[in-house]
């Protein structure tokens, strides 16, 4: 068994585009900004959307919005989502980046969150049945 939830939306926009976009949303949802330490890349938008991580993130690409989804056991979630459509298309430092069908990317990460978040709000999933 795994668990896993809805952690992060991300807002992506391309690098020069990300002052502006960072300003926009901060003061149409009129939360405060930081940068976590070691990753300029983001730009959190502060309890914007209770329970979730909100962020601006500089892209080398177009705009677009991503869902992260955290979990205790990276490879088991990105199979489960595999089966259930979606297809890999990079994978970077313990992090993979899907797309579902439709077009939309989404990442499966490690478990980022506040442990006791985690485990109130994940779900289970059984495990792959061993050939």
């Amino acid at each position: 068994m795994h668990r896993s939830r809805i952690s992060t939306l991300l807002i992506d926009v391309p690098r020069e585009d990300a002052p502006a976009t960072t300003g926009f949303w901060a003061g149409a949802l009129g939360v405060a900004t930081h940068s976590p330490p070691g990753e300029p890349q983001f730009t959190v938008l502060e309890d914007a959307i209770p329970g979730l991580v909100t962020a601006v993130q500089s892209v080398d690409d177009a705009p677009r919005y991503h869902l992260d989804i955290e979990t205790d056991e990276v490879a088991a979630e990105v199979s489960r989502l595999a089966g259930l459509g979606a297809v890999e298309v990079a994978s970077w430092q313990g992090c993979h980046t899907l797309r579902a069908p439709g077009g939309h990317l989404l990442c499966v990460i490690p478990v980022h969150s506040d442990p006791e978040e985690f485990a109130a709000n994940a779900r289970a999933w059984p495990s792959a049945p061993t050939p």
